[in-house]
């Protein structure tokens, strides 16, 4: 794997990013307090593709920016500034949860450089309830302890999963907080909370033109049958929309999918195939 680098955007702000491989461009877009590590586990099985990893602006690796611009606007226009910046004329997406958000509105916005996209448990209508769930954690730091204490945490409260190790639960916590000589920190820019609760105090957004933006691209979703955002009537309504929907769902999890499950390696590349 490479080094992370970065690259400057428009309004003057570092992004990090990592850049691997030859083939179909694909890019992979992180959830909401994520980093390109959310593709760990997923990108040992790719083939054949150059997968792009970028942190969006106030995560990870990249720089700090005012609240107000984590915002999928914002963020998408990152990645097509990102596009550029590596000669990517158009890419397929794989976008976890906020990722796929930001996917949908590329292919809305900037159609030709979409191939197609394959949403990790998220479509365009998002249950409240798992939303609301996010203003448990977001912003805010775990209590005192080790990484294992906290993955231990994760274990007995994550909703809708079931059968994953204790040791899975670390290697996932470990990609989403920094050990300090202070403790345990979060590894994004703790306003980002504040954009997450503007965005909820907005209401819901209609996201299904978004959605149909991806007519005629191939489109995947992968599901986390236990999921408290993606819902199974979601889903349901993203096949009546889309009858020729790849759907990948995963048991014993909830939100997200690690992407390493055999269901969503299946769909995921007969996705690709549909891309190339």
């Amino acid at each position: 794997m490479s080094e992370t680098r970065d690259f400057t955007t428009p309004d003057g702000l570092k992004i990090a990013f990592k850049d691997d491989g030859e083939g179909l461009p694909v890019i992979a877009l992180a959830g909401l307090t994520r980093t390109h590590r959310d593709f760990d586990f997923l990108a040992p099985h790719l083939e054949g593709v150059r997968l792009v990893r970028p942190d969006y602006r106030g995560r990870g690796g990249s720089d700090w920016a005012e609240w107000s611009t984590y915002a999928v606007p914002k963020e998408a226009g990152d990645i097509v500034a990102l596009m550029d910046h590596l000669g990517i004329e158009k890419a397929a997406f794989i976008g976890t949860s906020r990722g796929g958000i930001n996917a949908m509105f590329i292919a809305a916005t900037a159609p030709e450089r979409v191939i197609g996209a394959c949403l990790n448990d998220v479509g365009p209508e998002i249950s409240r309830g798992g939303l609301e769930a996010i203003d448990a954690y977001i912003g805010r730091n775990p209590a005192d302890g080790t990484l294992e204490d906290v993955a231990r945490a994760r274990s007995e409260t994550a909703v809708g999963f079931a059968d994953v190790p204790l040791s899975r639960w670390i290697e996932e916590v470990e990609r989403n907080y920094d050990v300090t000589p202070e403790g345990i920190r979060i590894n994004y820019d703790p306003a980002l909370r504040d954009s997450y609760l503007a965005a909820m105090a907005a209401g819901d957004a209609d996201l299904w033109p978004l959605f149909d933006a991806l007519a005629g691209k191939p489109v995947a979703v992968i599901h986390g049958e236990g999921s408290d955002l993606l819902l199974d009537a979601h889903v349901a309504k993203m096949k009546e929309r889309r009858p020729d929907l790849r759907v990948a769902e995963v048991p014993s999890r909830g939100h997200i999918p690690f992407l390493d499950e055999p269901e969503a390696l299946e769909v995921i590349s007969l996705w690709l195939d549909d891309c190339r």
